[in-house]
């Protein structure tokens, strides 16, 4: 884990929390407040165009270079940072969550048969080279190629191409009832396209991959000329999603790439906000503590309330072993949030930093709070955990534990926490009753693991 944590960029968890633990983890998921709220934002309309609930559909962010993206069972598309920092545009990514909502809506996740060995399902249906490429260049791109016979192409051969038709019209379908241009989405499958062409592989006739999927010039065709007959052909791009979409891109940047990347890519004399922000974590990654407030107190010039801005400032001065300086800046960025649950935690944190009992009570409600908006945070558990045990509630802090250590997946302490919290609370009460629970999860998973050896 990286010396900087993100605000709510938070935490890069080492797998996917809850019951989105099973399609990514080998990977790891990267909280951010702000990007979270971009990309529920940026897929609101798809997802209401294709008939699903907004609260009911989750956009995961992956932490993995290459670009990618896919859904699994459950409703959730999962996002890698390699196709965000491959798109030029927030459309170009809409038109990519659009495609894997046809997945979801079709049920291809649940009804492919064939697709049982695989742990996720290509939502673009990548190059199979290309995506390869993106990740480790072009030997990884030929390795993956030669592994075609076993797991790599298996993931792939899991839809065929009828379903990847499916999709692609579900997702032009939903592009145009929610008023969006598929000008974004034929944009980021040129770029496949030109991917392909840039790592030089081609399909070989009777190739099992290009069989069973849509060759992407083909499939640029179908859609373009879907596309262009639509009303929203036209349509400008969304402006003030298109900005926060360039912060995002930015921070991500800042966050996951080497120093000098990121100051290659956003020079010093460029003080637009997202160059900004991306220095700004250059700066702290680098332990570089007086660069990195110079710029987050620029961008704080540029917008006093602006709540990431402030939570970037906490985060900073709270990392420098500076908490109660910190405190100001993360009281106010939560106020303006809603007590928005990643930065609540942030916040939370700092007041137990301080080391000062006059903080807990507060730090005991805010965590409280975020812990009922966002149960799937370990790290709010792990605070709430302390914050019990400094007030010396320790059976609720067995039962943060509990509930951290399930999220962590280390069932045998979950187990053993849920037990010691049971003996301590009042049966028959909330907390009792999810002790309980968990000590029942654990064992069930405890059992199953046991089965599999």
């Amino acid at each position: 884990m990286p010396k900087l944590r993100l605000p709510a960029l938070l935490f890069a968890i080492p797998a996917l929390l809850g019951a989105c633990a099973a399609p990514a983890s080998a990977q790891s998921i990267l909280r951010d407040a702000e990007t979270e709220a971009l990309l529920r934002d940026m897929a609101a309309p798809l997802v209401k165009a294709s008939g699903l609930r907004p609260g009911d559909v989750d956009i995961v962010l992956v932490n993995d270079s290459s670009v990618n993206a896919f859904v699994a069972g459950g409703q959730a598309v999962y996002v890698n940072s390699g196709l965000i920092d491959e798109a030029d545009t927030a459309a170009e990514v809409q038109g990519v969550v659009a495609h894997e909502l046809g997945h979801v809506t079709g049920g291809h996740a649940v009804l492919n048969m064939g697709g049982k060995g695989a742990t996720n399902i290509s939502l673009l249906s990548l190059l199979l080279g290309a995506a390869a490429a993106a990740a480790g260049g072009g030997e990884a791109a030929m390795g993956v190629i030669m592994a075609g016979q076993q797991a790599a192409m298996g993931k792939y051969l899991a839809y065929n191409r009828s379903q990847e038709a499916s999709a692609d019209a579900a997702g032009a379908q939903y592009l145009s009832k929610a008023g969006i241009s598929g000008r974004g989405s034929i944009a980021f499958f040129e770029k496949l396209q030109n991917m392909e062409f840039r790592y030089g592989y081609r399909p070989k006739d009777g190739d099992e991959f290009y069989s069973s999927h849509p060759l992407t010039g083909d499939r640029i065709a179908t859609l373009k000329d879907t596309y262009e007959k639509d009303a929203a052909w036209e349509k400008p791009d969304d402006a003030a999603i298109q900005k926060r979409f360039l912060r995002a891109k930015a921070k991500l940047f800042g966050f996951l790439a080497e120093p000098y990347q990121v100051l290659r890519k956003y020079p010093m004399t460029d003080n637009s906000v997202p160059a900004r922000y991306a220095r700004a974590y250059a700066f702290h990654r680098e332990s570089k503590f007086a660069e990195a407030r110079a710029e987050t107190e620029a961008l704080i010039a540029t917008d006093p309330n602006d709540p990431y801005f402030l939570e970037l400032d906490g985060q900073i001065l709270l990392e420098a072993g500076k908490p109660a300086e910190a405190l100001p800046m993360l009281r106010k960025a939560n106020a303006i949030s809603g007590n928005t649950p990643l930065i609540a935690t942030l916040f939370g944190h700092a007041l137990m930093a301080t080391e000062d009992p006059a903080n807990y009570k507060e730090a005991q409600e805010v965590l409280k709070t975020a812990a009922a908006r966002d149960r799937e945070n370990p790290f709010t558990w792990y605070q709430l955990g302390m914050i019990y045990a400094a007030n010396g509630d320790m059976p609720r802090a067995y039962l943060a534990s509990a509930e951290q250590q399930v999220l962590s997946g280390r069932m045998e302490e979950a187990l053993r926490s849920a037990q010691a919290a049971e003996t301590g609370l009042a049966q028959g009460s909330p907390d009792w009753i999810r002790a309980q629970d968990i000590e029942m999860q654990a064992r069930a998973e405890l059992e199953r693991d046991k089965k599999r050896r």
